[in-house]
């Protein structure tokens, strides 16, 4: 059996760590490069740097804090936020991430996820999906979670993996700092259609959420923010919690 994997995200808006509820309200954390050593140290098998405004404002992700970041961390890296194009791929590689997540640049190009995964290979590719129930439709937002782009989030889901996408994060806008648990229908839903390794994201507020996550067939992580952040769930109490409760973990 293969380890589940916790994973915090550092959604970083102006050089600046910020969390919000529903993608909004966002309120100002912490240095992006203080928590990322705090992370690599603290037992985390990964770490997700967003720069969340990027799409939204049309520009390039902020390379010098990327670069600061990858160097404090010797765990995988995955970096999203303004990714449009292959170049925009290769730029932030060089700046030290290992995986690149595509969100509002696929929806733009759907030939992105085809071409980056033919370049850099199928594990490269991450596709972020931010999803809202809308009329009773999973449906798949775009421009950090501003824009309803009309999409069936799922068929999304399954061409992104058709066209070479090797991993899916599911953000739940329903769920997302509600700390109420994962969007566990929304997940299974998506289980359902793909085979790839899924990484669910938004809503947890303790432990038991994450035990009660990997009860559910197809999930390989769980992500979470201002729990990590501020310190509510240690990491490492986390995966002993979760050992303890029969979930396969790295200790």
């Amino acid at each position: 059996m293969l380890a589940k994997r916790i994973i915090p995200c550092l959604d970083v808006k102006d050089g600046r760590v910020v969390k919000g509820t529903n993608f909004q309200g966002l309120r100002d954390m912490a240095d992006p490069v203080e928590l990322a050593h705090f992370y690599n140290d603290s037992g985390a098998d990964e770490l997700v740097f967003y720069d969340i405004t990027a799409s939204f404002e049309g520009r390039a992700l902020f390379t010098d804090v990327l670069r600061r970041v990858a160097s404090e961390i010797f765990i995988p890296l995955t970096v999203g936020g303004g990714i449009n194009t292959v170049k925009d791929f290769d730029r932030v590689l060089k700046c030290g991430a290992d995986k690149v997540s595509v969100n509002s640049g696929a929806i733009r190009n759907p030939s992105l996820i085809g071409e980056a995964a033919k370049k850099y290979g199928d594990q490269c590719v991450v596709l972020s999906m931010d999803v809202k129930r809308v009329d009773g439709q999973f449906r798949l937002f775009a421009k950090g979670g501003r824009e309803d782009t009309g999409i069936d989030a799922m068929d999304w889901a399954v061409k992104g993996v058709a066209a070479g996408a090797g991993e899916i994060v599911l953000n739940s806008i329903d769920t997302d700092g509600v700390k109420q648990g994962f969007d566990l229908a929304m997940l299974d839903t998506l289980a359902a259609k793909v085979s790839v390794p899924i990484i669910a994201s938004g809503g947890a507020g303790k432990m038991e959420d994450f035990s009660q996550l990997f009860t559910h067939p197809g999930i390989d992580a769980g992500l979470a923010a201002s729990i990590f952040h501020t310190k509510q769930v240690d990491i490492h109490e986390l995966k002993l919690y979760l050992r303890a409760c029969g979930v396969e973990m790295r200790i």
